[in-house]
């Protein structure tokens, strides 16, 4: 939960620096080879800019299609803004994952809503949903948002946060979806967004940084003139 100083725990901070260092691809060759295929989330699923990247623990959200009349919305009063208590749950490093449950029309998240997570600490979303205030998400510093589309059509009366911080299933690119579960990480640049479980975080980013290490004496004795075939030789497939 958010204390309100927003000082991210120094194990996060750690771990998300170095996961900001490693493209995904590097991360999926590594989780692959240790028979965890299905990490990767729906290609679809972009930054709102191609050099934004993420890294932190999930916080999630699991949503679902609620149509509602503008007179049902006012009546339910004060049980509507409860669904936003889970904003002031967030804490420092974490990455807001939202699941939609399907409803792919309106946007599910905005520019109100990445302030207001990051001013609890959060340092981006990853959405399978739409996103909308588009424009204004890009003016805010040192947050970044992946999403599946844009939208001008708001989500009020078309969809409803049902519960935060419970496993939530999010589509993915070679399984229809990908678990992730509270504190999973995940990790997102350009390529797409893959989830790592908790426990095997360390283990995949000691084998990532070790693996880029590889990639970049290669890649400087390729440019350095040696006949590929020789660099493949010396390090193996990269």
């Amino acid at each position: 939960m958010s204390d309100g100083s927003n000082n991210i725990d120094a194990k996060i901070a750690e771990t998300a620096a170095r996961f900001r260092e490693i493209y995904t691809a590097a991360i999926y060759d590594i989780l692959q080879e240790m028979g965890h295929v299905n990490q990767c989330l729906d290609l679809g699923i972009k930054p709102l800019e191609r050099d934004m990247k993420v890294a932190g623990p999930a916080f999630t959200i699991a949503g679902h299609p609620d149509p509602v009349t503008d007179e049902e919305y006012v009546a339910k009063g004060n049980q509507r803004l409860l669904d936003f208590e889970y904003i002031d749950k967030m804490y420092p490093g974490c990455v807001v994952a939202i699941s939609a449950g399907g409803e792919d029309k309106a946007g599910h998240w905005g520019e109100l809503m990445s302030n207001a997570a990051k001013a609890s600490g959060a340092v981006g979303a990853v959405m399978d949903g739409g996103c909308r205030d588009t424009a204004l998400v890009l003016e805010i510093d040192d947050w970044s948002l992946f999403t599946r589309y844009m939208s001008p059509i708001e989500g009020r009366l078309r969809y409803r946060v049902r519960d935060y911080q419970k496993p939530i299933a999010m589509r993915g690119s070679l399984t229809d979806q990908v678990r992730v579960d509270p504190g999973d990480w995940i990790v997102g640049d350009a390529d797409g967004v893959i989830v790592i479980p908790a426990d095997m975080v360390d283990k995949v980013l000691e084998e990532a940084e070790r693996r880029k290490k590889t990639e970049t004496d290669a890649r400087n004795d390729i440019r350095n003139g040696e006949p590929i075939k020789a660099v493949l030789d010396r390090y193996g497939a990269f």
